[in-house]
């Protein structure tokens, strides 16, 4: 059986570089937990399609900017 798909991502990066903004700062401006910023942040969990949009519209990035398909 193959390994799942994962969804890898640049938001610490992106946290950092945008006044070092906290993963609560992220997750106020995103709706949702900091629970869920940690575990996107970890790779344990992929967003959906309308958070990982939400995600790209709070650093003014375009989604594929933020997230790439992993292996």
């Amino acid at each position: 059986m193959a390994n799942k798909p994962t969804i890898k991502n640049k938001i610490r990066r992106l946290r950092f570089d945008h006044d070092e903004m906290t993963q609560q700062e992220l997750a106020d401006k995103a709706g949702v937990t900091r629970q869920t910023i940690v575990a996107l942040e970890a790779g344990k969990y992929n967003p959906s399609l309308l958070l990982a949009f939400s995600i790209a519209k709070v650093f003014g990035e375009t989604v594929d900017a933020v997230f790439e398909m992993g292996e």
